[in-house]
Parts: structure tokens; sequence; C-alpha cells
């Protein structure tokens, strides 16, 4: 027990066994589990298929009718940056992809393929997923890495007729802004008087900051693993200069500087570089995010002896869990559904509004709701249309 927060059991054992027992985690079933007869048999294959066929030929948009991709998400990654574990390529991240199938089959009904790519450049990557891409209905990108999971996913937008998103930005920043939302009302403060610190700007850091301050958080000051992120460094790539027009780049210094007087700290970084000393510096009643998996930036029990008012983290054990998987499943689902081609920006901050107003009094230990309260998947799904 340390201050209120248990370590239930080892997952990684867990794992390990439940992964062993059931060879993975999908399979495929059918749609009409009815008898298959000889007539059923002639109309699903040859000669009756081929009516269907035609039909699709003389009309693309019957695809959706008539074809289970109506309700069939890809799952797509290169392996490049998975989890906190990094570049462990394709086939370990397999494991990943898989379990994000089993999440959206589980909660939004939702089927998918999870689809791991042995090529790694942004042309192969998009040349690729385009050629599939006909056989689906969504794609979702998954754990590829920054800054060319930029590129891919807007190039994939623009030359793609289904909707695409890449869950690693946009549904860790929508489940962020959603949980920041009830936590600013637990502490009192104004979206747009609070000063904010996001420490990491890849994928999901520079997601989050664009979300936030579309949002209308106050200011944004962004940090990496040379500090912030300001005007005078000469040394960011082509992705964090885009975020420049976002934060405040008046700034320069390290995470601690950034840290003095701030009211909310959102860490998508590495664990334990954020100390309660740290905390301590921070405005009365700080709000901190550590969001590093699977071990945050600050544990509960060091964070609590930095005086927190809210604390999130990406764990399961601990309250506060920002999952993505409060998110992704609803806006696919009503991306299926409603016929959307894109997921914008007001998209993202809708969901993240009707999230959060599940939870009618929010409280320190809860700003956000569970990924099993059955209203989440509905409530998220209604704002894509």
């Amino acid at each position: 027990m340390k201050r209120g927060y248990t370590i239930y059991m080892n997952y990684d054992e867990l794992s390990i066994k439940l992964h062993s027992q059931h060879k993975g985690k999908l399979s495929i079933s059918l749609r009409d589990n009815t008898e298959l007869d000889k007539d059923k048999l002639s109309a699903y294959y040859t000669p009756g298929v081929a009516a269907v066929s035609q039909a699709i030929a003389d009309d693309p948009d019957k695809l959706a009718d008539y074809t289970w991709t109506n309700n069939l998400v890809a799952v797509i990654s290169d392996g490049s940056a998975v989890l906190g574990l990094g570049d462990i390529g394709p086939k370990a991240s397999m494991p990943v992809m898989e379990g994000k199938s089993l999440l959206f089959k589980r909660f939004a009904g939702i089927d998918s393929v999870p689809i791991v790519l042995d090529v790694h450049s942004v042309n192969e990557i998009v040349a690729t997923v385009k050629a599939i891409a006909p056989s689906f209905g969504a794609i979702n990108l998954e754990d590829i890495a920054a800054p060319k999971c930029f590129e891919i996913e807007d190039r994939l937008k623009q030359e793609l007729d289904i909707p695409v998103f890449h869950d690693d930005q946009h549904g860790t920043a929508i489940v962020t802004l959603a949980g920041l939302i009830n936590a600013l009302k637990v502490v009192g403060k104004d979206k747009g008087e609070v000063r904010a610190v996001v420490l990491g700007a890849g994928a999901a850091g520079t997601a989050i900051i664009k979300l936030l301050s579309l949002y209308g958080i106050g200011s944004i000051v962004a940090v990496d693993s040379q500090g912030i992120i300001s005007d005078d460094r000469s040394d960011l790539n082509e992705s964090k200069q885009s975020i420049l027009r976002y934060i405040d780049s008046s700034k320069s210094g390290s995470l601690a500087d950034a840290l003095d007087n701030a009211d909310i700290f959102i860490g998508v970084s590495r664990p334990g570089i954020l100390t309660a000393d740290m905390v301590r510096t921070m405005s009365p009643q700080p709000i901190v995010f550590a969001l590093a998996n699977p071990t945050p930036e600050i544990m509960p029990d060091e964070a609590a002896r930095g005086g927190i008012a809210v604390l999130a983290t990406g764990r399961s054990d601990f309250p506060n869990q920002v999952n993505n998987a409060l998110v992704f499943p609803g806006i696919f689902r009503g991306a299926l559904d409603n016929g959307v081609k894109q997921i914008t920006d007001q998209h993202k901050i809708a969901a993240a509004e009707a999230l959060a107003s599940l939870i009618e009094n929010p409280s320190a230990s809860e700003i956000i709701p569970s990924p099993f309260d059955e209203r989440v998947v509905q409530t998220v799904a209604s704002q894509i249309n």
C-alpha cells in the first residue's frame, strides 16, 4: 500500500499467460451463422456472388451495402513507436494491434483487422495503405513514430475517401481534454486563465498542444528533451516548428523553469522525470496528467508529496486513467454509421466535451468515466456526424 494506491497484480505475467493460452486475441465469425445449405452456398459464392460484384462495379457506393466494409477498420502500424517500448518492429507490434481490435469489438461492435507493415518510409507506408484501403471502411493508424506519422496521416486524409485517424495523436488528445475539462472544475479555474506545460512533442504531445489551444486554454508551454520549445531554438524539426503558433514560444529554459507557477502539467514523455519538488513550484491546486506508459512521469505517492490537487495517469490501477479506449471506438462507430469521411477538430472538441459531461460531479478521484461505462461509445459516436 502506498498512500492509498495499490498495484494489485503482475500484469506482465498475466498477459504472457493469457496470450499463450488463447494463441492471440482474435478470430473471424460469420454474420449469417445459420446453416450453409446448397442455395446459400450458390448465393454467397458462385454463381450468385457475381451479381453482387457486378452491382458494385456499376455503383461503387454499394460496397458498404453488400460487404463487411460497413463495419470494418484496418488497424495499421509499422512498429516504430510501440507503447513505451519504442521501435521494436512490426512483428512485436502485433499484440498491441490485436489488442486494439479487441477493444473495437468489445466496446463498439466494430470488426477490425490488425495489419503490421515491414516498410517504414512515409512514401512506402502511404502507398501500402492506399493499396489496401478499398478493403476497409476506415483506417486507424497506430504506433507510428513522429515526425513521419504527421505526414502519413495528412496525406492519407487527402488521398482517401474513408476516415483516417491516428489514435496516438488524436485519441490521446481528446481524452486528455475531456479529463482536463473536469479537472479544471475540481480546482475552480477558468480555461482561459490557466497556464499549461506539455512535456513531450511527439505524436501525442503535438496533438494535445493543438487541441488544448483550439479549446481555449490560456497559455501553453511545450518542453522536449532539450528544454522549452521557443522561437530562439535552432534545432527544431518541421513538426516542432509547426506548433510554435499554438504555444508561448517566448520563454526558454528547462522543464523546471516551465513549471514555475504553472497550473497544469501534461506529460507524454518518460518515467520519473517530474519530482515532488517541481510540483511544489507550480501554482496552488496544481493539476498533473502524468501519461507516460507503463510508468508515469511521477508516481502517485511522489505526486501527493508535491501537493497535487488532481492526478491522472495512463494506468488502470490508479484513479483517473486517461485511456484512448474511451475515444476511438466511439469515433469510428460514429464515422461508420454516419458516413463521415473526415474527423475534424470540431468533432474532437465535441467528443471531449461530451465525454466529460458523463461525470456529473467531478472530484479529484473521478474526472473521467470508465471505458466500461456503457454510455461512453454512444456518447462519443453521437458527436461524429
